[in-house]
């Protein structure tokens, strides 16, 4: 069956990009907006535009890699799409000078909306979510570049506005509504790439420290001189039924071409893994790929208190974290539920290795991985 196609000969799909400064607020208010038309009983798509741009070095022409974010972008909204999507939210920073061109994203009926806030409020919300001595000066000169660029759309300020009144804000003042039906019966999207190079996969059950080990070994890789790409599978997938390795693998096949075009032969993913025949479903959609599966586990009374961790917001902010804010009774089924995962991927041995994070931090466990595989070799420097 062929490839998904990113520009297709059918109608466009309604997309609402968030955009604003670091700390105004766009991914919480995106997502807001997103859960608010999950519970009208609308399928929309959500992606963070960050999560479309982790490959470094950035090439030397695409400064703030704004392109190869709206390159991955126009796949991912497709893909969405032919899922049954009927609108898809979009949160991120776009380019101050030049914003975005609706026809880099053909599929897309695209709507701007800038948040901004005042510069008071913005410094307390940035030095809240980052630390007392977060960047706020740069922080602010990007806020003052978008509020003098030529950024199209419609600006929303939220200042002095809860989350929820800004998201009602947007949608009202951008008249944003969602596409009546789905374009077309839902598929599965396809997509491949034939792109070389080597993945490293960490999967495992949920609070065994799947993203901040693979983010951990990601920062090594880069360290030690290689172009690399870090991508959270479960980024990939805010559409249709939770855990759809297709939809992913998509995904990833669109992502690992851009980046592979950028320079990267080096891949890190994390996210879960069933069986082997999930893990087949990626390594079909990247068959010039050499993958190594690395499951990590840890023991039942860790995963309950990391989960537990999870629900109070600790840890790394991830968009559309299912465990935040959860109440204790179900973090404690969600967490025996992870028990049990642990346990059937220890029986049937799942992964190319094991690696027990029961009582290492991420880093360690990070260490332990690359020094198992030999991942992350210093990369050769060319004579001069």
């Amino acid at each position: 069956m062929a490839d998904t196609p990113d520009i297709a000969d059918h109608s466009q799909i309604p997309v609402l990009w968030v955009c604003g400064p670091p700390g105004v607020g766009k991914t919480t208010v995106a997502w807001e907006i997103r859960s608010r038309l999950i519970r009208e009983g609308v399928d929309a798509g959500f992606v963070d535009i960050d999560q479309l741009g982790m490959c470094f070095p950035e090439p030397a022409g695409d400064p703030g890699r704004y392109r190869m974010k709206t390159a991955n972008l126009r796949s991912v909204v497709a893909h969405f799409q032919a899922a049954g999507a009927r609108c898809v939210i979009v949160s991120g920073v776009l380019d101050a000078a030049r914003g975005v061109e609706a026809e880099e994203i053909p599929q897309a009926r695209l709507s701007l909306c800038r948040l901004r806030a005042d510069h008071d409020e913005l410094a307390q919300r940035f030095r809240a979510r980052q630390g007392e001595n977060a960047p706020v000066t740069e922080m602010l000169r990007e806020a003052e570049a978008l509020d003098a660029g030529n950024v199209a759309g419609t600006c929303v300020d939220t200042t002095g506005r809860t989350i929820g009144e800004t998201a009602e804000l947007v949608r009202q003042r951008c008249g944003f509504r969602p596409a009546r039906q789905a374009n077309g019966q839902p598929r599965a999207p396809r997509r491949s790439t034939t792109a070389d190079g080597a993945v490293l996969w960490l999967c495992g059950a949920d609070g065994v420290g799947k993203s901040a080990t693979g983010f951990a070994v990601y920062q090594q890789t880069l360290h030690a001189g290689h172009t690399a790409a870090y991508v959270d599978l479960d980024q990939l997938a805010f559409c249709g039924p939770p855990g759809d390795h297709r939809l992913k693998a998509a995904n990833l096949a669109a992502l690992w071409e851009t980046y592979h075009a950028a320079g990267a032969r080096h891949l890190v993913i994390t996210g879960p893994a069933e069986d082997a025949a999930a893990v087949k479903t990626y390594t079909e959609a990247l068959p010039g790929a050499a993958f190594t599966v690395c499951r990590l586990h840890a023991a039942a009374d860790q995963l309950a208190h990391r989960i537990a961790l999870r629900g109070k917001g600790e840890g790394w902010p991830q968009p559309g974290d299912p465990l935040t804010g959860l109440p204790p009774e179900q973090l404690r089924r969600i967490a025996e539920a992870a028990a049990a995962r642990a346990d059937s991927l220890e029986h049937a041995g799942l992964g190319d290795l094991r690696v027990d994070t029961t009582t290492s931090t991420a880093q360690q466990a990070a260490e332990e991985v690359i020094a198992r595989t030999g991942w992350a070799a210093p990369a050769e420097v060319p004579l001069p």
